[in-house]
């Protein structure tokens, strides 16, 4: 994949099958350390401890509609070969904990990419799940908690086109405003 949010993207997508409430999206790009690092966390479903020890595996995977599940695969060997690794955690009926890291100035390193069209698409494909996204960046925070913007918005559905176009100016603001 060209951007990273598109890994990104992929994995959460496995966060909402997993029937989570909470997707938690940590990015931390640390010029100092030369690292970035992705977490995507999650209180869904879990996964086994025997899954977990295949999950990696590209044929391996909980779908009945075909036989392959990349989406792992594709992130650990970009992980891989930018000098990083890709770590799992899971636990049935608790949720699973991804962390990836990345040289931060590794020549092959995708760039992140468009997070602020990552978390609409996330937003507006499952408005009643709760997603937590922190991006840092040399230790300046951007947060988007959409707990936050329902305490605000009350009744209002997420998935409202007005509701939607705010989350993506509001992320590409504060984007810039700690680059």
């Amino acid at each position: 994949m060209k951007e990273l949010s598109l890994h990104i993207l992929d994995i959460a997508k496995n966060s909402v099958k997993a029937n989570a409430t909470l997707i938690e999206i940590l990015i931390n790009e640390d010029s100092e350390k030369n690292l970035l690092t992705i977490e995507i966390n999650d209180n869904g479903c879990g996964m086994s401890e025997e899954f977990l020890k295949t999950v990696k595996d590209p044929f391996s995977t909980t779908r009945t509609t075909r036989k392959v599940g990349m989406g792992i695969s594709l992130f650990e060997a970009a992980s891989v070969q930018c000098g990083g690794r890709l770590d799992i955690t899971s636990e049935e009926g608790v949720g699973t904990k991804l962390r990836t890291s990345f040289v931060l100035d590794h020549i092959d390193r995708a760039p992140v990419g468009d997070m602020a069209g990552t978390m609409e698409t996330l937003i507006s494909g499952s408005p009643e799940i709760d997603f937590l996204y922190r991006h840092t960046k040399n230790g300046k925070t951007f947060t988007l908690d959409t707990r936050e913007i329902r305490g605000v918005l009350g009744d209002v559905p997420l998935d409202m086109p007005e509701v939607l176009t705010w989350i993506d100016g509001y992320i590409k603001e504060g984007l810039c405003d700690i680059s």
